[in-house]
């Protein structure tokens, strides 16, 4: 039974007012737990609200916010070993972890609900050493990281069309992503193997595998399988796109479901793989993304797998 319900919340994202009136429709009051409040701030996103909160003894950390801070709150759980377990209200632009694992979205009482119920599970946390301007950094992730379109498309929003149009804002950008990505050829290394020589325009590798608008691009990639799955795509021109799309679409989705295939179908424009680490290396720097966060450019980056880091509810 909870105790002790910390809320680490963004007030960039939302009132106080509204988290604590969706509390109160989903909290018991014959057994309320106590519960107490930890704002985030531009320069510290949710570790150290995070590390405040179990330090005042929270058995549940319910993070309030975009991905950024959710990603915050999960990677000092993760990185301290932490026996809080973690609900989410998903207050951003993508909320990419909460819709892989089903949270109610645009619903602030029904996700208090989920988070104070009793389901909960252990999923994996990924984590990145990436080679940045300013140095090696080291970040977590719930969902995934990578170059390529996806990083370029982020690094191309426009910041106040997000905040009225929200994840539609990608859209928008796509065409200018599509017109700044080519493909490069890149050293890729998996669980110690030979590495090898790969040519693509984007990277992708991943924990869960949905983005926004329901498009799941890695379908085998589950958050508690203890593995990453990665995605190269190398599509070129009209022709190319058109099958990459029929390959992801068609071949790995629906028609997957209706034969049971195991198998993820690839293609000269598309090919999959999985591993518990992978590194990469690339002639020249390309913008790298973190559950939807550019985070500057990079030549070269590791990436790992913790299983079973946190509980999530």
């Amino acid at each position: 039974m909870t105790s002790h319900i910390a809320v680490v919340w963004n007030p960039s994202k939302t009132e106080k007012e509204t988290l604590e009136s969706g509390l109160a429709e989903a909290i018991d009051e014959a057994t309320a737990p106590t519960v107490t409040w930890w704002e985030t701030t531009k320069d510290d996103p949710g570790r150290g609200a995070t590390r405040d909160a179990l330090a005042a003894d929270a058995d549940l950390i319910v993070v309030a916010g975009g991905d950024g801070t959710v990603r915050a709150v999960a990677e000092h759980l993760a990185d301290a070993a932490a026996d809080a377990v973690l609900g989410i209200i998903p207050l951003g632009t993508g909320n990419l972890l909460a819709r892989n694992l089903d949270v109610p979205i645009n619903d602030v009482p029904a996700a208090f609900v989920r988070a104070l119920g009793d389901a909960e599970r252990a999923i994996d946390i990924g984590w990145v050493e990436v080679e940045l301007a300013e140095g090696v950094e080291r970040h977590a992730f719930a969902v995934m990281v990578g170059f390529g379109i996806d990083a370029q498309m982020i690094a191309e929003t426009d910041e106040d069309l997000k905040s009225k149009a929200g994840w539609l804002a990608y859209v928008e950008s796509l065409g200018r992503a599509l017109a700044a990505s080519e493909v490069v050829p890149f050293h890729i290394t998996t669980d110690g193997n030979p590495p090898r020589d790969e040519e693509g325009h984007t990277l992708l590798i991943a924990n869960c595998g949905s983005l926004q608008g329901g498009i799941t691009l890695l379908p085998d990639a589950l958050p508690d399988d203890g593995e990453l799955d990665y995605l190269v795509l190398s599509a070129e021109g009209f022709g190319e796109w058109a099958g990459t799309l029929k390959t992801m679409m068609w071949d790995n989705g629906l028609m997957r479901l209706i034969t049971k295939k195991d198998d993820l179908t690839s293609t000269d424009a598309v090919g999959h793989g999985r591993a518990k680490k992978i590194e990469v290396t690339l002639p020249e720097a390309r913008a790298f993304e973190i559950d939807g966060e550019e985070i500057g450019e990079t030549t070269s980056f590791t990436v790992t797998i913790q299983p079973a880091a946190i509980r999530v509810r």
